[in-house]
């Protein structure tokens, strides 16, 4: 295939190696410093700020972010989104608004702007090139789509690594009332739909990846085998690949590429290279916007040693949404990066707790 020049390579390389080399509490200082300014700071923060025992413009490092507490993510079901962004930011705003799943209660929901966008996107990029995902090949983005952020992938394999995108329609949330209301049979049947719009696409042979959920892909694995092996490659995005799991669809895709992302609406971490055969699956935060700690299941602000699991605690640090200390459904292994990447990893990542009132579903 003939290489074709991409105007957006350069300009994703030269973000990626300024980002690490960021010092975080450089970064920190001045993503907090820019949320309170008292003239163009966040209008939610500086409301919050007034009800503080310190003034948050005296952090000067990350690890003092444990002052704020956990972030109240009920707040994000009902606040206006645009609250949280620094006045900073020429209004009126203008995009899109994200919500999460939803699976625990109504959803929360963010303002992303350009520059947050590109952000995610351009650690994606990332994440396609050293994973070896080519550019200028065909894509099915099988993901939820409407207003949840992992269908913004569209625009992340088609824009930023230069391919082409088929999609279809995906509502997680269905799947998951139909879990909490014990319709498993009814699950099933949407699982099955969706599988068949995917294989749709994939029967004529024009995809060379998919990007979908590892829940998902295992159910097209065991109904269309031969289509799943047929493909060049699958990058996975959710909370739930085990080991096991992982070496199945290792398995499945026949030599074939199998990527893997791990995160959510707020922030999201990159897979590193399997390790020990597929029993360590490591991920690193796209840094520095982004962090993540292993911590404590009975104390929120002790990070546990490394190899030890605990509580995904994740920091969004954009310099147009700041949510510290944002307590995940998931656990994990907290992951020693050495000297690769300028903060920790995070490993084996599975949920918490899987309840009928709070299932996972196809992700």
């Amino acid at each position: 295939m003939t290489a074709v020049s991409d105007p957006r390579t350069a300009e994703c390389d030269a973000l990626i190696q300024r980002w690490l080399d960021t010092g975080l509490d450089e970064w920190t200082r001045q993503v907090v410093r820019r949320t309170f300014d008292p003239a163009t700071g966040a209008p939610y923060w500086l409301r919050r700020a007034r009800e503080l025992d310190f003034d948050p413009r005296d952090i000067t490092r990350h690890d003092q972010l444990t002052a704020f507490g956990p972030f109240p993510l009920d707040t994000l079901r009902s606040l206006d989104p645009t609250e949280l962004v620094p006045l900073a930011v020429p209004r009126p705003l203008i995009g899109r608004m994200w919500d999460t799943g939803g699976t625990t209660g109504t959803p929360c929901r963010v303002y992303y702007t350009p520059d947050m966008l590109l952000h995610r996107g351009a650690w994606r990029r990332w994440s396609f090139v050293t994973e070896g995902f080519e550019s200028h090949r065909t894509w099915l983005q099988a993901t939820p789509t409407g207003p949840h952020l992992i269908g913004n992938g569209t625009w992340e394999a088609s824009e930023l690594h230069a391919g082409l995108v088929y999609t279809i329609d995906m509502d997680p949330r269905w799947v998951k009332r139909l879990i909490r209301e014990g319709r498993l049979v009814e699950a099933n049947e949407y699982s099955v739909h969706l599988a068949e719009q995917i294989a749709d696409v994939l029967r004529h042979g024009r995809v060379d990846y998919v990007n979908t959920t590892p829940a998902l892909l295992q159910v097209l694995a065991r109904r269309y085998p031969d289509l799943v092996a047929d493909l060049r490659g699958a990058r996975l995005s959710g909370t739930q690949v085990s080991p096991d799991l992982y070496r199945d669809l290792v398995t499945a895709l026949n030599g074939g590429i199998c990527g893997r992302s791990y995160g959510n609406t707020f922030g999201n971490g990159a897979g590193l290279p399997a390790e020990h055969d597929g029993e360590i699956l490591p991920y690193v935060p796209n840094y520095p916007q982004v962090t993540m700690s292993v911590v404590d299941l009975g104390d929120w602000s002790a990070t546990v040693s490394y190899g030890a699991p605990g509580q995904v605690r994740l920091t969004v640090l954009h310099e147009d949404l700041f949510l510290p200390n944002i307590l995940e459904r998931d656990q994990a292994l907290r992951y020693d990066t050495g000297s690769d990447w300028p903060s920790d990893g995070v490993a084996n990542v599975r949920p918490l707790q899987i309840t009928n009132t709070a299932p996972e579903g196809l992700y």
